[in-house]
């Protein structure tokens, strides 16, 4: 994610690494790869991957100068020592080359456990059959891979509906259920989103009550009060009914894809007025993917977070002339308080200069937290 924000940057030649880059956290598309590669061709790039269960670096991939699999996403490599992994079947029998199966980790770096979760750690901290040592344990990934002709290994995603977007590992159930609490919702069913090339996105399926039907807006600042802002759907798409399988079990892919016109938000769509909102509203829309864009409307509930933030303000300085700080874009969320404040007549909309304050403030208090939190287990270690 962050490395798809630099590409996208007038400044990519200086901001870029020129010697070496390491990856992880996401899968690492071919596309980024061949982008990065054009600009700065004597980069060592190097993939790598580990979950936080297994002091996170496990495997390591030196992507090579030319592409030497079809897949879409580079291999993850082979691992790093003190470490172990094995593909095994549903009975943990080994699985040969090309064959696909689930990814369990041994070695060094297995920490504990799940402090305070027993049930938990019994579940994913399995006896390792294969352990040289007695009393050795096996890490259950839940991540779907297979060994390629070379050894390197292939991730495929997942066994579960936990997905990992921009760096986050996001447990699709557990939005799924805070989702039908609302009192409007009689079933939500959530995915994970995106064509190749752009950026993935929640995506919210809903069926909702006839009687008080919700709105974007409603259901967006339902889940900000429960969950991170991580887990909260960019699309919230309404039908009648879900699709089902022959089972009886939600029928996730045949869901339809997103429909990228303008949701159902509390705000009015009230079209551009003037050249510069016009132009600031084309911006909008090829960065967020969204067909419509009112001047009322505001960054964040269109769908937008940080990351594409940035990609923002990288195109608005291309396109305009003013300076602009992206703090700007905090202050001034929608097209008409920006276009105000471009036109120096700051007079921004009043609505959405409250709301980007209150997401201002908890960010800042979410900051505070995780580094009280660093500082704490430093003094601790």
């Amino acid at each position: 994610s962050h490395l798809s924000v630099l590409l996208a940057s007038p400044q990519a030649d200086s901001l870029l690494p020129h010697r070496y880059l390491i990856l992880g956290g996401e899968t690492t598309r071919w596309d980024l790869l061949d982008q990065l590669q054009s600009l700065s061709p004597h980069c060592q790039i190097l993939n790598h991957y580990g979950p936080t269960e297994t002091t996170v670096g496990v495997v390591m991939q030196e992507i090579p100068a030319q592409k030497e699999t079809p897949a879409s996403t580079a291999p993850l490599g082979q691992p790093l020592p003190n470490s172990r992994l094995y593909i095994l079947d549903e009975d943990l029998n080994p699985l040969p080359i090309g064959l696909v199966g689930e990814l369990y980790i041994a070695g060094a770096g297995l920490s504990r456990g799940y402090l305070h979760q027993p049930d938990l750690t019994a579940d994913r901290f399995i006896p390792d059959p294969y352990s040289p040592t007695p009393g050795g344990r096996l890490y259950r990934t839940g991540d779907r891979a297979r060994y390629l002709p070379n050894g390197s290994i292939e991730f495929l995603g997942r066994v579960d509906h936990q997905v990992k977007i921009r760096g986050f590992r996001v447990e699709l159930g557990e939005i799924e259920a805070t989702l039908n609490t609302h009192s409007g919702i009689r079933q939500a069913v959530v995915t994970l989103w995106g064509e190749q090339g752009s950026d993935p996105r929640l995506v919210a399926y809903v069926v909702q009550d006839p009687s008080h039907p919700p709105n974007t807006s409603d259901l967006r600042g339902f889940l900000k009060q429960k969950l991170p802002a991580a887990l909260c759907p960019s699309l919230y798409i309404p039908l009648r009914i879900l699709p089902l399988t022959s089972n009886g079990k939600v029928d996730r892919k045949a869901l339809p894809p997103p429909d990228l016109n303008r949701p159902d938000l509390e705000a009015a769509y009230e079209p551009p007025r003037t050249d510069l909102e016009r132009t600031l509203v084309e911006i909008w829309q090829e960065v967020l993917q969204v067909k419509q864009v009112g001047i009322y409307d505001t960054f964040f509930d269109l769908g937008g977070h940080s990351l594409l933030l940035i990609q923002l303000h990288s195109r608005l300085q291309t396109a305009l002339t003013q300076p602009l700080q992206i703090t700007d874009l905090f202050r001034y969320p929608t097209i008409h308080a920006l276009a105000q404040f471009l036109s120096q007549a700051v007079e921004p909309d009043p609505g959405g200069l409250e709301q980007s304050q209150q997401r201002a403030s908890t960010r800042l208090a979410s900051r505070g937290q995780r580094s009280h939190g660093r500082q704490r287990a430093r003094t601790q270690s």
